[in-house]
């Protein structure tokens, strides 16, 4: 509450009390005096690695920018290898993922590359280490943090961890040369979705968020609504409105800058197995509301993952909203949508390096283009066309 004079009552309070000579009065002075040496503290160890901060989230998000999610775990990652016929093993993983950063220009459209915990640390053939090769290209490293999901006792759900020990990896990560990360938590229509498993989503988002800016990285919150289900694309606005609310008010409540933070959200649109299929203008239109109703415009980005989506619809999808204007970098943060095809012309056979590494260029070109508003579908293969979905697909 307000005085008269438009100072808090709770100042003025304080300011008369200061004034008394009395003991209690010389205590209470004495507390009074104390609270801003704690909150001096927290503001010092938050603007630690502000302008760097600043400074790679505003490059990340450049006209026409986007980020390659290359940050599958080696599970995953090895059991796309092994779809394609190559043996899942750590000389693979590195051959591809060296095909992936050096392919030539890409830094023009890809501004970050989300790195697994195992990739941070590898070189290309030549001893060039994989983070020096990014920065050659003017892309920033960055690194997946959370730990995988969990089931959630007493639902259906799942539960994100990697909290515990953020803090001490996130600094290891800075050193190796990482400038920003990322942090995956999802919410199932089907499978609930509960108060609980929501809280959890966006309460350890927020955690993850805080810890990871202190420490120097940039952070993608990335708060997935799952596209397993039959529901339709109102329920899922319905879904994500609460999900995205419930995130934006921890981040608040956790002190988490905006303007140093991207989200890295699913689009608005219906389940996989919703026979009601919508346009790409009715998605975008769904997403914007979204985006209008829920995040602060002083967001650095919203870096959109593509879930599933087949490579082409990730790309005319986000062309779609970038049809008018609005206050964010509106782009995307895509693994499959961008890889798909390139993994399966590749298949281990460095004969087809470059064939892969011109269709990598060629699709980070066109959604660098969607980014701007400016795609035109041309001719697309089979791949390009094809979905890739998996259901309860796991990182």
């Amino acid at each position: 509450p307000m005085s008269s004079s438009g100072i808090p009552r709770n100042t003025v309070t304080m300011a008369a009390l200061t004034q008394s000579l009395t003991f209690t009065g010389q205590r209470v002075v004495s507390r009074a005096q104390q609270a801003p040496k704690r909150a001096s503290v927290t503001t010092k160890a938050a603007l630690k690695h502000a302008d760097e901060l600043l400074e790679t989230a505003t490059k990340m998000t450049q006209p026409g920018k986007g980020i390659l999610a290359m940050d599958e775990s080696n599970a995953t990652c090895g059991s796309r290898l092994e779809g394609v016929g190559v043996e899942n093993i750590e000389e693979n993983r590195r051959r591809y993922r060296e095909l992936l950063i050096t392919t030539p220009n890409l830094g023009e459209h890809i501004g970050g590359a989300i790195l697994f915990e195992e990739t941070l640390y590898q070189s290309c053939a030549d001893g060039t280490s994989f983070v020096d090769a990014l920065n050659a290209q003017g892309i920033y490293p960055g690194i997946k943090v959370d730990k995988g999901l969990r089931p959630l006792a007493n639902t259906n759900e799942s539960w994100c961890q990697g909290l515990d020990d953020l803090a001490d990896r996130a600094a290891a990560y800075y050193e190796q040369g990482a400038r920003f990360c990322k942090w995956r938590s999802v919410v199932s229509i089907p499978d609930g979705p509960t108060r609980t498993a929501v809280t959890d989503c966006a309460y350890g988002l927020a955690r993850y968020a805080a810890i990871v800016q202190n420490a120097g990285l940039v952070p993608i919150v990335e708060p997935e609504i799952l596209l397993d289900g039959e529901h339709g694309i109102d329920e899922t606005f319905e879904v994500a409105s609460w999900v995205w609310a419930e995130t934006f008010k921890y981040l608040a409540d956790n002190n988490v800058s905006f303007e140093r933070m991207l989200l890295k959200p699913s689009m608005v649109g219906p389940g996989a197995d919703c026979p009601t299929r919508n346009t790409a203008e009715e998605v975008a239109d769904y997403t914007l509301r979204m985006l209008n109703s829920r995040v602060p415009p002083a967001t650095a980005g919203i870096m959109f993952l593509s879930g599933g989506l087949s490579e082409l619809d990730s790309t005319l999808y986000l062309n779609a909203m970038n049809q008018s204007p609005n206050p964010w970098h509106v782009s995307f943060s895509y693994a499959r949508a961008l890889q798909n095809t390139v993994l399966k012309t590749w298949a281990g056979d460095d004969a087809k390096k470059d064939e892969a590494q011109a269709i990598l260029a060629r699709r980070a070109k066109e959604n660098g283009q969607a980014q701007l508003g400016k795609f035109v579908a041309g001719d697309v293969s089979d791949s390009e066309s094809e979905s890739t979905y998996q259901k309860n697909y796991v990182y």
